[in-house]
């Protein structure tokens, strides 16, 4: 109980956070010189070069000298952004608070948006209503009707798109949701996987050796079954909040509360706990390009591993704030976070 309420917690907290800001979806981002000093939640690397970092109040920043310098970049909303993925050099997606979904063509500097929470509570519905009647199905009509009437409040948390055409969101919730054209139609999957008894938050998606996997609240570690169209429950025996997911090559790991991270060597199906050294919990993750593994948590602490996951080694950084992102490149660490982000020469020991 003490977990689930933790997880709700940090949910309650940022939305809030998204809440104070009146009409976000209708006023275009500030423009800041402090943007890379606020609050960064997401980072994704593009191409050779480029660094996107997003954050609070529909901040997108680029970096072209692996994270010494940033730029902000205009956005048409305000909605505090959770995540950002790009397909190619050019083609990338970010996600958000107010259940946005934006894109972006030339390599983050101009974005467009492609749903909302509006949007994506009426399609919820719609859908369900076209079902034949049952009582999951009565269930979950009578939970997207509440969700409607509430409004864009519930954010969604990150994404994974396979093409620049085919992707999903997850959400708040258990929202779901999927397009194969791009973004411009999306298919509700609310009630597509084994999470919509309780409806926990989906914080997690990404793919592993042709699989695709989704972590969230209360121990939620699903698996989509391709011939089924369904995400499916995974057992793991750990009961506490999954935050992320790494794809480590030959192995996945998911990591969540007070520094608990799980890994599976055979594409899901059995688990083993792993001893990682973090006490707070573990918020992101990332694969450099030697292949090292890479833990943060919301305690500042930074843990990395050059045996795939067998066993991790702190690394002392001058940091001391939360953080939420990470991303390690050739030559730079970049770490983001409560105060913004940065990037450190990649530490050797």
């Amino acid at each position: 109980m003490a977990r689930k309420t933790f997880a709700r917690g940090l949910l309650m907290v940022l939305a809030l956070a998204g809440a104070a800001q009146a009409d976000p979806l209708q006023r275009p981002a500030r423009e800041s010189a402090l943007a890379a000093q606020r609050q960064i939640t997401g980072l994704a690397a593009v191409g050779p070069a480029r660094l996107v970092a997003v954050g609070q109040r529909g901040h997108v920043l680029l970096s072209d000298d692996a994270g010494a310098h940033w730029k902000q970049s205009p956005l048409p909303i305000s909605s505090d952004l959770t995540a950002v993925q790009f397909v190619t050099s050019q083609k990338g997606f970010a996600v958000g608070h107010d259940g946005v979904v934006l894109t972006s063509d030339d390599g983050g500097q101009q974005w467009h948006k492609l749903l909302d929470g509006k949007a994506l509570n009426e399609l919820v519905l719609n859908q369900l209503q076209a079902q034949p009647a049952s009582a999951e199905r009565d269930r979950l009509l009578a939970e997207a009707r509440r969700n409607l009437e509430a409004g864009s409040d519930k954010p969604l948390l990150d994404l994974y798109f396979s093409t620049e055409q085919e992707g999903f969101v997850v959400g708040a919730y258990n929202l779901l949701a999927r397009t194969r054209d791009g973004g411009k139609t999306w298919e509700s999957w609310y009630d597509r996987s084994d999470n919509t008894d309780k409806l926990f938050n989906l914080y997690a998606i990404r793919a592993h050796k042709g699989g695709l996997f989704i972590a969230g609240e209360g121990g939620v570690l699903m698996r989509l079954d391709a011939v089924r169209q369904r995400f499916v429950l995974l057992q793991t025996g750990y009961k506490g909040s999954f935050f992320g997911l790494l794809d480590a090559g030959e192995a996945l790991i998911a990591h969540g509360m007070r520094g608990n991270a799980l890994i599976s060597r055979d594409s899901g199906t059995t688990w083993t706990a792993m001893q990682t050294g973090l006490q707070g919990s573990i918020t992101a993750s990332t694969r450099g390009p030697d292949g090292s593994l890479w833990l943060v948590d919301q305690l500042g602490r930074v843990v990395r591993s050059r045996d795939g996951g067998a066993s991790f080694q702190p690394v002392n950084l001058p940091v001391g704030v939360p953080l939420a992102a990470v991303q390690a490149t050739a030559n730079t660490l970049v770490l983001a976070g409560a105060r913004g982000v940065r990037g450190l020469p990649m530490p050797k020991e």
